[in-house]
């Protein structure tokens, strides 16, 4: 009997409840492949689950929600990935282990240009992004683009797919070093919320109603403000609600400027819709990656056994970039 290290949390709390147990090595069934995995990316639904977030049902209690390594053994019928192979999963749980395993169909070939490390911080991006930005948001080239948290792994990855689509980027973060963090990447108007007023800064640099498209994680008062900036036709995209789920609009301005909005959460999507979204990403954003047009930014690994330390990173918002788990101390 084989066994694999493993982060679980036994009761809801600090990041401190967070510990390694040993369990055996899982075998994949009909549809699923065993990865050997080399690092885990860390997200924001983690800490919310820490802290008492329902998961969906059948979810295992080992946290995470992307991984990549190799591939260690198959499913029966499995005809896609071989053992060895390079993968990066999207999965509903069990990445922060040093095995997991992965829906077949949601998982994505590393591109050879990629090392494992990237490719841990990958996955959920992608997915979101490609469903928000381009499907929800139907981003397209000459577009202006206002993107909330710019900093973070999602918008840091969100910015290089817009840049590297032809558009024209503008986005938040909240201190003077991820400003720079964020001009430094290709951002045409970055903006410190703590010190600016972003309405009024979009407006003097790109003229009033000048965003075609919102990708906004701070919900509460932003929502009517992000209205004002909308170009008409604008399309606005919610994926979080940190300053508050509760909000005003003004219908007028939406009627008048005929605005969308939308939103979407991954996690509860079904399986068929995320073995779609798979194959999406594959066709129209791994290319950009094996190119190296677009790169994730990694603002710190810590070992697996170190997760805790990774969840107070985010819940101190100090990263610029995506905090990952590793279980290897190289490239393998």
């Amino acid at each position: 009997m084989q066994h694999m290290t493993a982060i679980i949390a036994e009761q809801y709390g600090s990041p401190e409840v967070l510990h390694s147990v040993t369990r055996e090595i899982p075998t994949p069934g009909v549809g699923e492949i065993l990865i050997k995995v080399a690092a885990a990316g860390v997200n924001r639904p983690d800490l919310m689950q820490r802290n008492g977030m329902p998961t969906p049902p059948g979810t295992t209690d080992i946290f995470g929600l992307e991984a990549s390594g190799l591939v260690e053994a198959v499913g029966p019928g499995e005809t896609n990935w071989k053992v060895g192979d390079r993968v990066m999963a999207l999965l509903n749980g069990g990445g922060y282990a040093s095995h997991c395993i992965a829906i077949a169909d949601h998982c994505l070939p590393v591109p050879e240009q990629v090392s494992l490390i990237e490719a841990a911080a990958l996955p959920e991006a992608l997915f979101t992004l490609w469903h928000n930005l381009y499907e929800r948001g139907r981003l397209t080239p000459g577009d202006s683009l206002l993107i909330h948290g710019g900093a973070s792994g999602l918008g840091t990855l969100g910015i290089a797919l817009a840049k590297a689509t032809g558009a024209r980027v503008a986005a938040t973060a909240g201190s003077a070093e991820k400003v720079a963090a964020l001009s430094n990447i290709g951002v045409d108007l970055a903006i410190n919320y703590c010190e600016q007023e972003y309405v009024s800064v979009i407006n003097a640099a790109w003229g009033e109603n000048a965003i075609d498209v919102v990708l906004d994680t701070v919900g509460g008062d932003y929502i009517g403000r992000n209205l004002e900036v909308m170009a008409p036709e604008g399309r606005h995209v919610s994926l979080s609600f940190f300053a508050g789920a509760e909000i005003s609009l003004s219908l007028p301005t939406i009627m008048r400027k005929g605005l969308t909005l939308t939103s979407s959460t991954l996690r509860p999507k079904s399986r068929h819709e995320k073995t779609r979204l798979a194959h999406r990403v594959t066709h129209h954003l791994l290319p950009l990656l094996a190119s190296r047009k677009v790169f994730p930014v990694i603002y710190k690994t810590f070992p697996l056994e170190r997760a805790a330390d990774a969840h107070h990173v985010l819940e101190q918002n100090s990263n610029i970039g995506k905090v990952v788990l590793t279980t290897i101390t190289r490239e393998e």
